[in-house]
């Protein structure tokens, strides 16, 4: 009898015990201690996983072009269009020959500069080269020779983010419009591709004339730490992730090596944007 009595003390034990963890977890939940499972859920709800593939290597406003990274197909933009056909995109400067093509969305930031720019009483701009297929880019350079012009495929024309600026009065090492762009380019997303002062990263000889898009903000981060388009991509290689704060707007930007199709995280709230740097990886931009 004794035995059988010990028996169901321990079992009452045991039950009440149980109880009061279930309790316990309860009240916790209630005050906002949530266990592992509720915590790994909570931290990825401010995430979201998207798909990137290889080819995402290759695309997009911050890819390098040079003599080591030729461009790729899914590189050119989608949008070139034939300037002259397009009259609302020519406000405020002049081509030099009616053959002159550029992206569409890059010209529609261009023509937003040039007449800001007119505002302020400089308004002699012209485009003098803009995208240019293989076809084109090889006979340029047949007739220039490689110290003024990349094979076909190797230039930052061949992409459509790229365009030659000139000035109607003088050349732009000169002129108000080289001047100006020289301080205003980069607010608006553009950067002057190849200074003076870094031409042994580049690779290139000084060409005042040359702009080439990147997009808010890589082009104002650029412009405040003084990189060229390929130290700002190693910067971001070697940072992994960077904030900033431009016009305002804070922006959050993050390297992604890619070796294959792949899953990433990007922050479920904001604006993001995804280019390949023609390298090994994807940059996602956030704006917030």
């Amino acid at each position: 009898m004794k035995k059988w009595f010990f028996l169901l003390v321990v079992l009452f034990l045991v039950l009440g015990y149980q109880a009061f963890q279930l309790q316990q977890k309860i009240e916790n939940k209630g005050q906002g201690k949530e266990d592992y499972t509720t915590i790994e859920k909570s931290s990825q709800s401010n995430d979201r996983t998207i798909k990137v593939e290889k080819d995402q290597i290759y695309e997009g406003n911050l890819i390098l072009v040079n003599k080591n990274f030729p461009v790729h197909q899914a590189g050119i933009k989608s949008d070139v269009v034939d300037l002259i056909h397009n009259k609302n995109l020519l406000t405020g400067y002049g081509l030099l020959d009616n053959s002159i093509k550029l992206s569409k969305s890059v010209a529609q930031v261009f023509s937003t500069m040039i007449q800001d720019a007119g505002k302020e009483g400089v308004n002699h701009f012209l485009i003098s080269s803009g995208y240019r297929d293989s076809k084109e880019q090889s006979k340029l350079y047949q007739t220039m020779g490689a110290d003024y012009a990349m094979p076909a495929g190797y230039s930052e024309h061949n992409v459509g983010l790229s365009l030659d600026i000139g000035s109607s009065q003088k050349k732009m090492s000169q002129a108000p419009e080289g001047k100006w762009l020289t301080k205003n380019a980069w607010t608006y997303g553009f950067i002057l591709r190849y200074p003076e002062d870094k031409t042994d990263i580049t690779g290139i000889q000084h060409e005042p004339w040359h702009f080439r898009y990147v997009g808010l903000p890589h082009s104002m981060i650029m412009r405040q730490k003084n990189l060229s388009l390929e130290e700002y991509l190693d910067f971001l290689k070697e940072q992994k992730t960077i904030s900033s704060t431009v016009g305002g707007k804070k922006y959050e930007i993050a390297y992604h090596r890619i070796t294959s199709n792949t899953t990433i995280q990007v922050p479920s709230k904001g604006q993001i944007e995804i280019s390949g740097n023609n390298m090994d990886g994807v940059i996602v931009t956030v704006a917030l």
